[in-house]
């Protein structure tokens, strides 16, 4: 079914396009480059590629298989839980915390698939896309564009159509669609849901904002990595912005934070998919004023994330070191906690700068690391 907007520029790719665009891609020499980090037989791998007519087959082939690997070679496990809370032919709007550009909604859909479920399309910023072939391949792999470095005067039309596109997605092409909480990474963990981001839904429908986002059926999702082995390189970033309050990243600054991400060692990683949130958007008429709806949607979110982290035992610790208390003892170790800090001491001597604020940069790596235990104590009515 084709739809009444012109969604073209940030649409995923249609099931004719796919053969052409493989085409093109199998042969440039960039994206063959970036396979060998990935694949053991780039020329393999673009035969099966170029086999291929359909986004379904393309992640089901190849796509899938990848991700499987690379959770083998740089996980000690990928797992969910709470999918019981849907339904195999729902359509849903994915929405969770955001700790890896790549990998969370590429591992979310790996477990999507392995449980039953069609794998979802996924909304992914404009900045990532540094080459043209980059952008074929994600849009290859059923990713929307959301356009971010638009003119201040371009922000309402260009918002509009992401939303109507989403709108699109769920209610008339039954397909569902993951989108993070908030634009970018959150790089202390602190996770909080961006009014704008509800703001942007809210565009694709009527007048009232709650009927318009229960129309969406968002599922709030909790990801939790064990380690994130990009912690260094956003307490580097700390400390470059806190040294030159007119540092700004560069396009291959996320090009190595893509690679660190895929390539690292990331320990356990745990999906829980929270039931969707409509049931909880029902009661808003009597608990909140209508200039509160928007409040009142992020924190049912927000809370149904922070709820539902898994906790592990560098967690505990980082929030026994951040805050020099003990309280969390009886969770971990005294092996895991020296584990847990000799991990963090070698990701510190990563960091190359020429002043380096090694307490400062320590403290923001123990912020990262202890706040989503903070944010589940606090969401889930525990006394700090």
């Amino acid at each position: 079914m084709r739809q009444l907007f012109d969604f073209d520029e940030i649409r995923p790719f249609y099931d004719e396009e796919i053969p052409d665009i493989i085409r093109s891609l199998t042969k440039e020499e960039k994206f063959r480059h970036a396979l060998k980090f990935v694949v053991p037989d780039v020329d393999a791998f673009c035969r099966q590629m170029e086999e291929c007519t359909t986004k379904r087959e393309f992640q089901k082939r190849l796509a899938i298989p990848v991700l499987n690997d690379l959770a083998r070679r740089s996980t000690s496990g990928v797992d969910a839980s709470g999918l019981e809370n849907l339904s195999p032919s729902g359509n849903y709007t994915y929405m969770s915390n955001h700790r890896d550009i790549v990998l969370d909604a590429s591992f979310l859909n790996m477990m999507l698939d392995a449980h039953g479920f069609e794998t979802s399309e996924v909304a992914i910023g404009d900045n990532l896309l540094v080459y043209p072939w980059i952008s074929d391949l994600v849009r290859v792999n059923k990713s929307v564009i959301v356009n971010r470095n638009v003119p201040r005067r371009r922000m309402l039309e260009v918002s509009r159509r992401l939303s109507n596109y989403i709108n699109f997605a769920i209610k008339i092409k039954h397909q569902s669609l993951w989108i993070a909480q908030r634009e970018g990474r959150s790089k202390n963990s602190e996770d909080q849901t961006q009014e704008s981001v509800i703001k942007m839904l809210n565009l694709g429908g009527g007048s009232d904002m709650r009927t318009n986002i229960m129309g969406l059926n968002i599922v709030p999702v909790s990801i939790s990595y064990e380690y994130d082995p990009c912690d260094y390189l956003k307490a580097k970033e700390y400390q470059m912005k806190r040294d030159n309050p007119d540092y700004k990243k560069q396009p291959q600054d996320d090009l190595f934070s893509m690679e660190t991400g895929i390539s690292g060692y990331k320990g356990h990683i745990h999906f829980y998919l929270s039931p969707v949130i409509n049931g909880e958007l029902e009661k808003l008429e009597d608990c909140c004023e209508k200039s509160d709806v928007l409040h009142c949607i992020t924190h049912i979110i927000d809370k149904a994330i922070h709820s539902n982290y898994m906790i592990y035992s560098g967690n505990y610790v980082a929030y026994d070191e951040l805050y020099h208390t003990d309280r969390f003892s009886r969770n971990y170790s005294t092996e895991e906690k020296r584990r847990f800090m000799d991990y963090m001491q070698k990701q510190l001597d990563k960091i190359d700068l020429p002043q380096k604020d090694e307490a400062f940069l320590l403290e923001r790596m123990l912020e990262m690391y202890s706040n989503p235990l903070k944010n589940k104590l606090i969401a889930t009515g525990v006394d700090l």
